[in-house]
């Protein structure tokens, strides 16, 4: 896209922002006959997983993928082999300037950092939106997108398959049948990440490949140079562009207790990193990529006045092993999973929900409720048929797992939240290095003043909560 083209995608965002917005073709009223009775869906992002959900969404029969869009011809290359129909571009705003009257919804596979602005201008036009999680790389773009949702009428939904499993479901009748009495504490943990962090950003620029537009491929974000291996995967150890070990598995392992405790935005937040140091009194502190591992926990306040205590480890650290399990019993799924422990009995789960226990483990079969919430068919393949055919159906009469409105938008900030701490902490020891007492390990607590998105104790934290887009990119705002 050139300067001019946009320059007018910016002009036109504007007249969209003062109510103005392309109404999609099945919601213009009775006697209308649309000439497709399929939800035409544009994929940005069509490699990695953002294909695999390009790919999921055209299994449904009432779906279409009528456009493709993707930085990087290499990564898009299978997808539009798949679908040669698709009309293909290279950048989305360009995409959303020519074809705003030929797609209905977009679908967001892109890298963290380019989420909410991808997701936001498509709802301002009307579009339905579906986008992987988490859904955004900021506090601030999640708040929006789930006020734009409502704004809007649109159909939303994250890319967080868990939330349509049967587990979740299953383990929201046991807890509301008192099977565990009142949760006391949870445990939420993951092996990851997989991927390179705790490192220094390389100062080396490396050629960029053929076919990939880097430039757009960083979009809001502040101006890099290309490093080997960024693309397709390990850009999710950078604070630039990813969310590190929680935001890649938070909102699968932290989600079904939201599902099944109804929860809501944390009170505070403490959190503590290890081996972003190498030793006291070192150099070796890389404010620019998430530590190895770390450990958090957060305090919400529940619908009956107490509050509950949740535990976040990755990099490998886990909780205590219930005394229950036995010697050859996993905790969870192993490497990830989630514990809740209750007055009366304790409840746990791998990622997604998947293979709910109660414990001992004897008692899961044991144990029978009746089933008080539907199943989504076929559950990870559902979630996205789900989301289509809600769509079609229109904004108020379709069901979604994950909607950003009441469960995608506040999972994704307490996840952000978690983030926010350790960027803080970050802040905070590179602020007092050389001065006597950066101590690695002795953590942060940030107040969180969840209404007005702002922490209360800690003023240099609130600069994370909203960063600041590159130059050339518009702002989020109604």
């Amino acid at each position: 896209m050139n300067k001019h083209s946009r320059r007018s995608f910016v002009k036109n965002t504007a007249v969209a922002a003062t109510g103005f917005f392309i109404v999609p073709r099945h919601v213009l009223g009775r006697g209308y006959v649309a000439p497709s009775d399929k939800l035409l869906i544009a994929g940005v992002g069509a490699g990695g997983k953002g294909g695999d959900d390009i790919t999921q969404h055209s299994k449904s029969p009432n779906a279409e993928i009528a456009f493709l869009c993707d930085v990087d011809d290499r990564q898009s290359a299978d997808l539009r082999k798949k679908f040669p129909k698709a009309k293909y571009y290279k950048d989305w705003r360009e995409l959303y300037e020519k074809e705003s009257k030929n797609f209905d919804a977009v679908s967001v596979g892109t890298p963290d950092h380019n989420h909410a602005i991808i997701a936001f201008f498509a709802m301002q036009m009307g579009k339905h939106v579906y986008v992987q999680k988490p859904l955004t790389h900021d506090i601030y773009e999640s708040r929006i997108l789930t006020e734009a949702a409502d704004r809007y009428k649109v159909i939303t939904q994250m890319g967080d398959q868990g939330a349509s499993h049967d587990g979740q479901r299953l383990m929201k009748e046991w807890y509301d049948a008192g099977i565990i009495g009142e949760p006391e504490v949870v445990y939420c943990w993951t092996d990851r990440p997989v991927w390179p962090q705790g490192i220094p950003w390389p100062k080396q620029s490396e050629q960029i490949p053929a076919g990939l537009d880097w430039d757009l491929w960083l979009g809001t974000a502040e101006k890099h140079h290309y490093i080997d291996n960024m693309v397709p995967f390990n850009w999710r150890g950078w604070w630039a562009f990813g969310t590190g070990a929680l935001g890649d598995m938070g909102c699968h392992i932290i989600g079904p207790v939201f599902k099944v405790l109804d929860l809501g935005y944390p009170k505070n937040v403490h959190a503590s990193a290890s081996t972003i140091y190498s030793g006291i009194f070192t150099e070796a502190f890389y404010p620019e990529s998430g530590p190895v591992s770390s450990s958090l926990s957060f305090n919400y306040e529940m619908k009956n006045g107490k509050t509950l205590k949740l535990f976040w480890m990755d990099g490998g650290i886990q909780p205590e092993r219930p005394e229950e399990l036995k010697p050859n019993e996993l905790m969870g799924g192993g490497g990830n999973g989630m514990l809740i422990v209750g007055t009366k009995g304790k409840m746990m789960c791998d990622f997604y929900g998947a293979n709910p226990q109660l414990l001992p483990t004897t008692l899961t079969n044991e144990t029978k409720v009746p089933q008080k919430y539907p199943r989504v068919p076929n559950s990870y393949r559902g979630h996205y048929i789900q989301w289509v055919n809600a769509c079609i159906a229109g904004y108020g009469k379709g069901e979604v797992s994950s909607p950003f409105k009441d469960y995608a938008g506040p999972l994704s900030e307490s996840v952000l939240m978690g983030n926010l701490a350790l960027l803080s902490f970050n802040y905070r020891e590179k602020k007092s290095k050389g001065e006597g007492y950066n101590y690695p390990g002795r953590g942060i607590t940030l107040e969180w003043d969840a209404k007005n998105m702002k922490v209360k104790n800690f003023e240099p934290a609130n600069q994370f909560v909203r960063r600041k887009y590159r130059e050339g990119w518009p702002e989020l705002k109604f």
